[in-house]
């Protein structure tokens, strides 16, 4: 637990989500991993595998975003040698490279639908093809899959197969968010600028104020935008590394409640506007769950079952 700890932080929430590593890790289960772009989902994946039976046994991660529908089952099954134009030799996929290992789909959400149909009936049989081929392969995987995007929303759009989901989610976690921990930032900070000091053979450290000035950002890139904004400042400075307040780069993917009044962007989904306003009122009220109901105009039973519906993925670790 401790060593987990350590990789992923020191805030409660961040022993919370090792303490879910540690649950996760001896089991069979497939684990779903939510959480923003930048929060370290593959470190936790690894940190799952390399706690697992499968620690010897091999980690393959691919991300399901960035292949296109015509490659993905080559690229998940593999394919024969001149089963296409271009396939000049017999290649394994990842599922054959992944064998008695640990398979990571990231981006999951992100996989075609036509893909989504034969992921599952693998799952469900550990048995495939290569693309051309005649022979049939069985496997033997653990599946780590993760998403950047609400997975059940997902499937309510219908870009995500419902089946799949429960298939993957047998054990979820969500991994908060760097403005969500804030207590890790100065922790991450140290770090970063301890690994970049042993790259580059260095005595730099950060100045009395870097790390008050790096808590008074949202981080919409969460961990690897802390990075970033570390090594950067590491390259410029001589002995101190002083951090100067950060624009912003990007519109956060956060919404802001300040004195009883809620900021949400354009373009923000219906769900993630509801849960937003619910609990912006519910903090607005101290957690007095009749008076939000009452201003919110809804039954206060109605309410609780909102509330239990947004704790299912944080809490999923300890339901399972």
């Amino acid at each position: 637990m401790k060593k987990t700890s350590r990789i992923l932080g020191r805030s409660p929430a961040a022993f919370e989500l090792a303490r879910a590593i540690v649950k996760a890790a001896p089991t069979e289960a497939s684990v779903l991993l939510v959480g923003e772009s930048g929060t370290g989902k593959e470190i936790v994946a690894r940190a799952i595998h390399h706690r697992s039976g499968r620690r010897k046994g091999p980690f393959v991660a691919i991300n399901c975003g960035a292949i296109t529908a015509t490659l993905a089952e080559s690229e998940l099954f593999g394919h024969e040698k001149g089963s296409f134009t271009g396939a000049s030799a017999t290649t394994a996929g990842c599922f054959e490279q992944a064998h008695n290992g640990t398979l990571f789909l990231d981006e999951i959400t992100e996989m075609p639908l036509s893909m989504q149909v034969q992921l599952l009936r693998v799952l469900e049989s550990g048995q495939y093809h290569r693309v051309g081929g005649s022979e049939l392969l069985k496997t033997n995987v653990r599946i780590i899959a993760a998403t950047n995007r609400d997975p059940k929303e997902a499937a309510q759009a219908g870009c995500f197969r419902s089946d799949l989901l429960y298939r993957l989610a047998v054990f979820p976690i969500w991994i908060p968010s760097l403005r969500e921990r804030k207590a890790d930032i100065g922790y991450f900070a140290q770090r970063f600028v301890d690994e970049i000091n042993e790259q580059e053979k260095t005595r730099k450290k950060l100045s009395d104020t870097a790390v008050e000035v790096l808590e008074a950002h949202d981080w919409p890139g969460n961990i690897r935008e802390l990075k970033n904004v570390i090594t950067r400042a590491h390259i410029l400075a001589d002995e101190i590394i002083e951090i100067a307040p950060i624009a912003p780069m990007f519109r956060p993917n956060t919404l802001e409640a300040r004195q009883g009044i809620l900021k949400i962007p354009v373009g923000t989904s219906l769900s993630t506007a509801q849960r937003a306003v619910i609990m912006a009122t519910l903090d607005y009220y101290a957690g007095d769950k009749r008076r939000t109901a009452l201003a919110l105009g809804i039954s206060p039973k109605t309410l609780y079952n909102r509330l239990e519906r947004f704790r299912s993925l944080n809490d999923a670790s300890e339901t399972v």
